[in-house]
């Protein structure tokens, strides 16, 4: 089943992201927030549990519980055979926040053969931002940040699902090993670089971990989602 993060901003019909975007976010002391400034967003797993559900194929859990080594609530996913994500829904003015700020850890990696077809199209973790440029479904865009288990650091490739209008980005390898990593990305420029134009806004933020089409599992977890100035 395809899955493309599709939304339900306003004027857009609801798409499903995989199609868009997903087929078309030391370990002994807790992770350190940087400096909180006035534009800044912060989402902690007790608001992200609460982002709207959305299902493409079964229910991968969502929980919140307490990561003993970071000293934090964290989101913990877990997925079999399923795909479904996470949502936020809100325009956000990248001039104010151009940057994505996260904490994840890959517990567990789904089995596929080649993750950049539609068969393996499966995640342990992804984090979506989605831009509605425009006034149809078709002019939908979507960055898929993945842990890879096959790619490099920052290979990109085109979304399985989708002729262009999603890119999937590689933040994390599998030689990253298991442990907390903090990523901050600069989605405007990441914008820029993929769609080839400046976008101010984004209209939607996500989380999913999926394994429906490998009939695999996966197990990882989500924390420190925020948007920044800097």
């Amino acid at each position: 089943m395809t899955k493309y993060p599709l939304i339900n901003i306003g004027f857009v019909t609801q798409l499903s992201i995989k199609k868009l975007s997903c087929r078309a976010l030391a370990i002994a002391v807790a992770i350190a927030l940087p400096p909180v400034y006035a534009a800044d967003i912060s989402y902690p797993a007790t608001d992200i549990i609460g982002w709207k559900h959305k299902s493409f194929s079964g229910d991968t859990d969502y929980s919140i519980v307490y990561d003993e080594k970071i000293q934090q609530k964290v989101i913990l996913a877990k997925s079999s055979q399923t795909a479904s994500g996470l949502f936020y829904e809100k325009k956000i003015d990248l001039n104010k926040t151009p940057f994505l700020n996260w904490s994840w850890r890959v517990e567990k990696f789904p089995s596929v053969a080649d993750e950049k077809v539609k068969a393996g199209d499966d995640f342990a973790a992804r984090i979506y931002i989605v831009v509605q440029d425009g006034w149809t479904f078709l002019s939908t865009k979507a960055i898929s940040y993945v842990w890879s288990k096959q790619s490099h650091t920052n290979d990109v490739w085109p979304n399985p699902f989708t002729n262009g209008s999603a890119m999937m980005l590689a933040v994390r390898g599998s030689d990253d090993g298991n442990g907390w990593v903090t990523e901050k990305r600069n989605i405007k420029e990441d914008l820029q670089k993929l769609f080839g134009k400046e976008i101010r806004y984004i209209d939607a933020i996500a989380i999913m971990t999926d394994t429906d089409n490998s009939k695999s599992s996966a197990t990882s977890y989500y924390s420190n989602i925020r948007l920044t100035e800097e």
